[in-house]
């Protein structure tokens, strides 16, 4: 099989695509659930995250009289796109490793950053004074956790690359066999700075509570998704569904991709981890505590996040 081939239908198959597709949805449906519970309601079914995709397929797209059509309608497509794409990048453990020509922690940075952009873009060009407010709450929050981001994976990968004898690795191939090698970096205690800002960051780039302040309800209706319906907007609950997936992996990656040699249990163990970070770092967050204003939001990312991310590097590098 050619290598071209193999990268597609890493994109389109497994783990991206069709396999990513399904499991974030399933995640978001235990997110549901499990909240509801917690909350001492029944909560919706599982498969209720499906059934509302399905639902928005068959609707109309209605767009805004003041709205820019073009940008309007293509904007959440972008983001499915480079979630699509992001969701091949990061390898599992002893079942799947992407080609090297596209298995690059940079790149996935950069893909990581588009579902913003395009929320931005989107609320922007409905015309949308709610939409508008959304776009300047999507900026401020970009502003405030790419940049732990960035230094989280600097560390990672000057960790990676000193420990394999080079000087800086984005590989996330060889982030997962130094790993494998030398220990988890879980364990490391050099990597605990690093690891405590990703715990920061991963909930507030899936844009739940306390940060989903970009999309609240209560306060802009939703924000740059307000006129939005129809497929359209099943497009941007499949690219929310897509980039949980990317980003928990990512974690998973970065700080404890151990798994067993066979590939049918290195799965099965993959998933676990999956669901746990999804309920622990996500579920339980956002039933425990109300959201943030957006201010004390930005200066939340400014002060904690990003002084263990900038500690991890400077421990990284002296050591």
């Amino acid at each position: 099989m050619s290598n071209q081939l193999m990268i597609l239908l890493a994109v389109l198959l497994f783990p991206g695509g069709v396999f990513a597709l399904v499991l974030g949805l399933a995640l978001k449906g235990a997110d549901r659930r499990v909240a509801a519970r917690l909350q001492s309601r029944v909560g919706p079914p599982l498969l209720q995250p499906f059934f509302d995709i399905i639902k928005l397929g068959f609707k109309r797209t209605l767009v805004p009289e003041v709205a820019s059509e073009t940008v309007f309608l293509y904007a959440p497509l972008i983001g499915v796109i480079s979630m699509v794409l992001a969701a091949a990048l990061v390898p599992i453990t002893a079942v799947y490793t992407p080609a090297p020509a596209i298995g690059n922690l940079l790149v996935l940075l950069y893909l990581l950053m588009i579902p913003g952009v395009v929320l931005m873009i989107a609320g922007s060009a409905s015309g949308s004074p709610y939409g508008a407010i959304g776009f300047s709450r999507e900026m401020a929050m970009m502003i405030a956790y790419e940049g732990p981001l960035v230094l989280i994976a600097a560390a990672v990968a000057i960790r990676t690359g000193v420990g394999m004898g080079g000087t800086v690795s984005f590989s996330l191939s060889d982030i997962i066999a130094y790993q494998q090698t030398h220990g988890s970096f879980l364990l490391d205690p050099v990597m605990w700075p690093a690891l405590a800002a990703f715990c920061f960051f991963y909930p507030a780039n899936i844009g739940i509570v306390p940060f989903d302040i970009p999309e609240a309800e209560t306060e802009v209706l939703e924000g740059p998704l307000l006129e939005y319906s129809g497929p359209t907007l099943a497009l941007f609950k499949i690219m929310s569904a897509l980039k949980k997936v990317v980003v928990l992996n990512l974690g998973i990656a970065l700080f404890l991709p151990f798994a067993p040699e066979n590939w049918l249990l290195a799965l099965v163990v993959w998933l676990v981890k999956m669901l746990v970070l999804m309920l622990v770092g996500v579920t339980a967050l956002r039933v425990a505590i109300g959201r943030m204003r957006i201010d004390q939001a930005f200066i939340f990312f400014l002060k904690w996040p990003l002084l263990l991310a900038v500690a991890s590097l400077a421990v990284v590098v002296v050591v």
